[in-house]
């Protein structure tokens, strides 16, 4: 068992694309390749007896769809997949659900998960729109790099995310699931996704996390045109300390991406931590003159931002910036369409 970062890694390696992993018995793990940095989502299968349910399959894309089927003709093979659990609406972990659905499968998720995802397919983009373009100029967006993703074809879900046919379960705080042959405690969390789904184990201690319980790496908090005054970061804080009267030393928790790890209490404090520190950071920065958020990127993020990660790190420092803001301790000016943000 591997000890890293104060937590500990009951599994040495993780399962190889289309392959599986038994964590417990009745449960298997499977991780799914995704086109991006962060290069795979764990996706989980737990047997029902007569068939399978299948957390988070995955993004649809050609090689996670692949790697999906190679695992239903292998592992999985002999029972059909029955129920697909989506722990939130993010392309990574709902994109394949529909076309479980078309093969059979009930849709459970959260209503919210549910209702974002279908807008979202729906709500295909050939440019971005005037409100888009209008958030990104102020955020402080490079005037250049605006100019060229004005023009250019957006992130669309539609272009990962299977449509969804209608029908589904919703899945609610306080719930309990039996799967796997286990009960499941539904316990909803916010900040990085709203209404997202994690599931604890009412008879071994293992906890389906999502992307609300990651070991190693910060779930994004973003904010977005669509809600340019919202609060993850509140969110995100609140939803931690609700969960830390639950955790446990013993508890195994299953993530959506890395692998599955013993020291939740830890990994709660942790990341709790991590972004009063960035505020604080953040404050001192605001100090000094005013800022733009993307003038903020090296303060929050300790790091050099390149184009693969500038969106989400735009969308995280207006995060961090207008919790700030709703709590008073910071007020924001418009320059030309520019906001600048300093202590009031």
């Amino acid at each position: 068992m591997k000890t890293r970062h104060g937590l500990r890694y009951p599994f040495e390696t993780p399962p190889a694309f289309g392959t599986t992993q038994e964590i417990a018995p009745g449960l298997l793990w499977l991780r799914l390749p995704l086109p991006m940095a962060l290069d795979h989502v764990n996706a989980y299968a737990l047997d029902d007896g007569d068939g399978w349910t299948l957390v988070d399959p995955g993004i649809d894309s050609k090689a996670c769809r692949a790697a999906l089927q190679q695992a239903l003709d292998g592992p999985l093979s002999g029972k059909p997949v029955t129920r697909v659990i989506v722990t939130h609406y993010h392309p990574d972990h709902i994109g394949l659900a529909g076309w479980l659905q078309t093969r059979g499968a009930e849709l459970w998720t959260t209503r919210t998960s549910w209702l974002f995802a279908r807008m979202l397919c729906l709500d295909e983009q050939a440019l971005p729109v005037p409100e888009t373009v209008d958030f990104w100029r102020a955020a402080g967006m490079d005037p250049v790099l605006l100019e060229f993703r004005a023009t250019e074809r957006p992130f669309n879900f539609a272009d990962c995310v299977h449509p969804l046919p209608l029908g589904f379960r919703n899945m609610a705080e306080g719930d309990v699931i039996r799967a796997g042959g286990r009960n499941w405690r539904v316990r909803i969390g916010h900040g990085h996704a709203p209404d997202h789904a994690t599931l604890w184990s009412e008879d071994d201690g293992l906890i389906l996390g999502g992307d609300q319980l990651l070991p190693s790496i910060s779930a994004n908090l973003g904010v977005y045109a669509t809600e340019p005054m919202a609060d993850p970061v509140a969110e995100w804080l609140e939803s931690c300390r609700a969960f830390q009267p639950y955790a446990t030393e013993d508890q195994l928790v299953l993530p959506g991406h890395k692998s599955p790890f013993y020291g939740l209490p830890l990994r709660l404090r942790q990341m709790i931590e991590n972004h009063e520190g960035a505020l604080e950071r953040l404050r001192a920065r605001l100090a000094e003159r005013p800022h733009t958020a993307t003038e903020c990127f090296p303060v929050l993020f300790k790091r050099e931002i390149g184009m693969a990660e500038y969106g989400l790190a735009l969308v995280e420092a207006v995060a961090h910036l207008n919790h700030l803001y709703l709590r008073g301790e910071i007020g924001r000016e418009n320059r030309e369409g520019v906001w600048y943000w300093a202590p009031v």
